[in-house]
């Protein structure tokens, strides 16, 4: 069994910790990250990071050789749900775009196993919750849609090739290595936790709650949050099933259960 994946926006948050993971579950790793978003401090010393862009189709075949690479764990990226509002064409660009150049050069490459960072924005507004696999795929933002279309590339990919993938759709993900190894270095949080931890820590005067009158207990909005050390266990979980003989899966990434805004800010005053 080939042990060496390539990780793509492994010097990301997610990335990184996801990095750590398959390390200690024994893969050799090698990272290929733009440092749009990305921290070359995030990642152990010794794991190669090549700084360059996924739709590079020379560059992505060349680190795939050189290296041995036998799958591939892709989450570079853009993520801010505001920004693909008003930047649309970025997010069809850095997520369609660019992940159908990464796949075709998979295919190229004659990798089969390929995991895929999607996201739980793929649903939209869904009518039941907890939300299933099943459930109708309506995206209300650029962002959702960007990672909705590179599922259906996967997909299509898989039926046409000796191609299989693993799309995991995250929720909200927080938290940190438990070592302090890495975390969300990100410089403008968008993410409540960070936000609210940036309060407490004098970074931030206040935080501003947008919308109190939810069908929820207490009027806020209620979030499924994933530990972002979970999610990337189910990264090397995904990479174990392809490996050992799996198909393709699409499956989601949360802990079936939410916090409202008002639980949130409340375990951090706590």
């Amino acid at each position: 069994m080939n042990q060496n994946a390539l990780v793509t926006g492994g010097a990301g948050y997610i990335g990184s910790h996801a990095v750590l993971a398959l390390i200690e579950a024994g893969y050799r790793v090698v990272v290929v990250d733009d440092l749009s978003t990305g921290r070359r401090q995030a990642l152990p010393d010794g794991v190669p990071l090549i700084e360059g862009d996924i739709a590079d189709q020379a560059l992505i075949d060349k680190i795939i050789r050189e290296y041995g690479v036998g799958a591939v764990i892709h989450f570079a990226g853009s993520i801010v749900v505001p920004e693909s509002v008003s930047d649309p064409l970025k997010y069809y660009r850095n997520n369609t775009a660019a992940s159908r150049a990464l796949i075709e050069t998979c295919v190229n490459a004659e990798i089969h196993h390929f995991i895929f960072s999607s996201t739980a924005a793929v649903y939209g507004m869904p009518e039941k919750v907890p939300v299933s696999e099943n459930s109708p795929t309506a995206p209300i933002n650029p962002y959702g849609a960007s990672k909705l279309m590179t599922e259906w590339m996967l997909r299509d990919t898989a039926a046409a090739h000796d191609f299989r993938y693993v799309a995991l759709r995250y929720f909200n993900v927080a938290g940190a290595d438990p070592s302090g190894r890495t975390g969300l270095s990100s410089p403008n949080a968008t993410h409540l936790i960070k936000i609210a931890s940036q309060v407490v820590t004098g970074q931030r005067d206040h935080i501003e709650v947008f919308g109190e009158d939810y069908d929820t207990p207490d009027g806020t909005c209620i979030r499924d949050y994933i530990h972002v050390s979970d999610l990337a266990a189910a990264h090397v979980d995904a990479l174990r099933h392809l490996t050992d003989g799996g198909g393709s899966l699409v499956l989601n990434c949360g802990y079936g259960h939410g916090f409202s805004v008002r639980d949130v800010l409340q375990a951090v005053e706590q």
